[in-house]
C-alpha cells in the first residue's frame, strides 16, 4: 500500500449508477407490509414488486374516477380475499 493516496480528483456519491431504481427508507403500517406480503407469497412474486405495481397504479389513474372494469376487478380480489 501507498502511504500516501491523491483523492484531488475524487468524487462523492454513488460509484456505480442506478439502474432505474433508487434504495429509500419507508415506514408503512404492518398490516399493509404483511397484506403485501401474503398477496407476494400466494402469487410467487416479491412484495416490494407488488407495492411499486400498486404505486403505479395509482399514479397512472391520475385522480380520474374509477372505471366499471376496475372496480369490478378490485371487488372480485377483495371478495376472492374472504374465501
Amino acid at each position: 500500500m501507498r502511504k500516501e493516496y491523491d483523492f484531488s480528483k475524487g468524487k462523492r456519491g454513488a460509484i456505480i449508477k442506478s439502474r432505474g431504481k433508487t434504495r429509500i427508507t419507508i415506514h408503512l403500517d404492518d398490516d399493509v407490509i404483511e397484506a403485501f406480503r401474503a398477496k407476494a407469497e400466494k402469487e410467487g412474486s416479491g412484495y416490494q414488486t407488488l407495492i411499486n405495481s400498486a404505486l403505479r397504479d395509482y399514479l397512472s389513474n391520475k385522480g380520474e374516477p374509477v372505471d366499471t372494469r376496475t372496480l369490478r376487478r378490485i371487488l372480485r380480489e377483495e371478495l376472492n380475499r374472504g374465501t
